[in-house]
């Protein structure tokens, strides 16, 4: 008897996404994949803000400002042409895991750099690749905006990045649809106004650079 299995690849045709996000993937290098041969040497991933998306379930300000930090502080870390390596990136976090944003933020930064805690990924034999440890909880104060840490273990530079959430648009009396939808009442006019705002602060956070900024510190 021939037994067929169902299909593993991902037939993104299939998606039909209700809004476009217009910014700049991050690429990033992984030596384990290079390894195993899933990318060729040098080559990257390429992580778009639609791959965050899928990660987190949702597109809100915290997952567009979790791929702002990433972005912004990774190309601060490794300026001009150099690729990010996963294994060899340090995320540090003020709070603890049960913290909500920083929670929901460490598992979208952690889905970018392959940065874990203890239970992350142990590497291939000897280690290589080993990415445990790699996100640190309570690790240094912070001020009341969302900041995070990253440093590169190969050279022990690190930065500072800041989402400065204060500054986004608030997206006006249509952002309170939400309770409509949700409980199944809102109308057509309704969810279009929401989806307007919403996906309008988003973007704001994805384009606006002044969102997001990024400081050298002692590693």
């Amino acid at each position: 008897m021939t037994t067929t299995h169902p299909s593993t690849e991902t037939n993104r045709t299939d998606e039909r996404w209700a809004v476009d996000y217009d910014v700049d993937p991050i690429r990033i290098r992984d030596p384990v994949a290079e390894a195993l041969g899933v990318l060729e040497p040098g080559a990257p991933f390429v992580i778009t803000y639609a791959d965050v998306v899928r990660a987190a379930g949702h597109s809100c300000p915290t997952a567009a400002g979790a791929f702002r930090l990433a972005q912004d502080g990774l190309d601060a870390l490794y300026p001009g042409e150099e690729y990010p390596v996963r294994s060899d990136i340090d995320i540090l976090l003020p709070e603890p895991r049960s913290d909500p944003t920083y929670g929901v933020t460490s598992r979208l930064l952690s889905y970018v750099t392959g940065a874990a805690a203890e239970d992350g990924f142990g590497g291939l034999a000897g280690g290589y690749g080993d990415r445990r440890d790699c996100l640190r909880f309570d690790a240094f104060d912070a001020g009341p905006e969302p900041t995070i840490r990253l440093r590169r273990c190969d050279t022990d530079e690190a930065v500072e990045a800041t989402y400065h959430t204060g500054s986004i648009p608030d997206g006006g009396p249509a952002v309170g649809h939400l309770t409509a939808i949700v409980e199944g009442t809102a109308t057509d006019e309704q969810r279009e106004a929401f989806a307007e705002a919403w996906h309008g602060r988003v973007r704001a956070v994805l384009a606006d650079e002044a969102l997001v900024s990024v400081d050298g510190i002692d590693g």
